[in-house]
C-alpha cells in the first residue's frame, strides 16, 4: 500500500499488482474511486466530485467510483453521509477498508479488497455490521459507477422446470420510460447504453448468470457475484441493477434481504475482472460474440 494521487483534493491510498492498481479515499468511505490497468492513465470508474446532496445528517457526496450501500433506498437511511472516520488496515494481498458506525442506523460499513496475482482481477468482499441495538432489515448493495460512453451488458436466460414458465423479467422504476433508446433487448441479452439524457433510467431484475459487464473502448469490465434464487432480494427480488444519469452508469448487484440481529453481518462478494476487447461492437451481435469468447453464460 503507498499514497495515491489526489481524488479532486481528497487523500487516496493505492494498492496495485502486475496487472492494475485501485485507489481508495484515505478518510472517507469506504470508496474505490480509481481502477487502472497497469501501464494505463484512464480511470475505469466514473468522478463525480461535485454531486452531493443535503440530509439530516450532513452532507451525502457521491464522489463516483465503488461504494457500499444498504438497500431498499431511503433517504435520509441510505444517504448516512461517509465523509471521516475511515479506518484502513493493510494486509498481504489487499487492504480493508472500515467505515464508522452510522449514526441514525447503527450499521458499520466494510469493504476488502484483494487484488488476484495471476490476472486483472480483484475480489471485493462487502460487509454490513449491525452494531446497534435493534435488529434491521436491508441487503447489501455495491454500486460501481463507470464513465459514459460504453454498454453495459445484462444476461437475461434463466433455468426452468418448464417451457411453460416464465425465464425472464424485467423491473422498471416510476421514472424509466419503456421506450427510451438507451435499453435493447434480445432473447439472451440486454443491453444499456451509457448516453446522457435528461430522463435517467432504472432496470432491475434476478440474475441468474452471476455477472454483468460493461464494455467501453477496448476494455470488457465484468463483475461476478453468486446469485441466491431461494432468498427474497429488494427491489421486487432484484439482485442486479444498472442505472444512467446524465454523469454516469451504474452496475449494481445486492445480495438477499436479511434481518440483521444486533451484532451480526451480512456479507456480498464480488469478483471484477477486465478483459481485453479491442474488436469488439457494442452491439447486441457484437456483444454477442464477446460473450462466447469469453464463456460467459448468457
Amino acid at each position: 500500500m503507498q499514497p495515491g494521487e489526489d481524488f479532486h483534493g481528497l487523500p487516496t491510498l493505492s494498492i496495485s499488482s502486475s496487472f492494475l492498481s485501485v485507489d481508495f479515499l484515505a478518510e472517507a468511505g469506504p470508496r474505490l474511486v480509481r481502477l487502472k490497468l497497469a501501464g494505463q492513465h484512464d480511470n475505469l470508474l466514473a468522478e463525480v466530485p461535485d454531486m452531493s446532496w443535503e440530509t439530516t445528517y450532513g452532507t451525502f457526496h457521491i464522489h463516483g467510483g465503488h461504494r457500499l450501500w444498504h438497500a431498499p433506498e431511503a433517504m435520509p437511511r441510505t444517504y448516512m453521509p461517509d465523509n471521516d472516520g475511515l479506518e484502513v488496515e493493510p494486509f498481504e494481498g489487499g487492504v480493508r477498508l472500515r467505515g464508522p458506525v452510522e449514526e441514525s442506523t447503527g450499521i458499520q460499513k466494510v469493504m476488502e479488497v484483494i487484488l488476484h496475482t495471476d490476472r486483472p482481477a480483484l475480489t471485493v468482499q462487502h460487509a454490513l455490521h449491525n452494531a446497534g441495538s435493534w435488529a434491521v432489515e436491508l441487503a447489501p448493495w455495491a454500486i460501481t459507477q463507470v464513465p459514459l460512453g460504453g454498454v453495459a451488458v445484462l444476461p437475461m436466460s434463466a433455468p426452468v422446470p418448464s417451457q411453460y414458465l416464465p425465464n425472464r423479467q424485467l423491473n422498471l422504476w416510476s421514472y424509466t420510460h419503456i421506450r427510451d433508446t438507451r435499453l435493447r433487448l434480445d432473447d439472451d441479452l440486454a443491453l444499456v447504453e451509457g448516453k446522457t439524457r435528461r430522463q435517467s433510467f432504472k432496470i432491475g431484475y434476478f440474475n441468474h448468470a452471476g455477472w454483468l459487464g460493461y464494455l467501453a473502448g477496448d476494455v470488457f469490465f465484468v463483475k461476478r457475484f453468486e446469485p441466491q434464487p431461494a432468498l427474497q432480494h429488494p427491489d421486487q427480488n432484484s439482485n442486479c441493477e444498472v442505472y444512467v444519469w446524465d454523469k454516469f452508469l451504474e452496475m449494481e448487484t445486492l445480495g438477499p434481504l436479511a434481518r440483521l440481529e444486533p451484532g451480526s453481518t451480512a456479507t456480498h462478494t464480488e469478483t471484477w475482472e477486465l478483459f481485453a476487447a479491442a474488436d469488439a461492437k457494442p452491439t447486441i451481435d457484437g456483444v454477442r460474440a464477446v460473450v462466447a469468447a469469453l464463456k460467459l453464460s448468457s
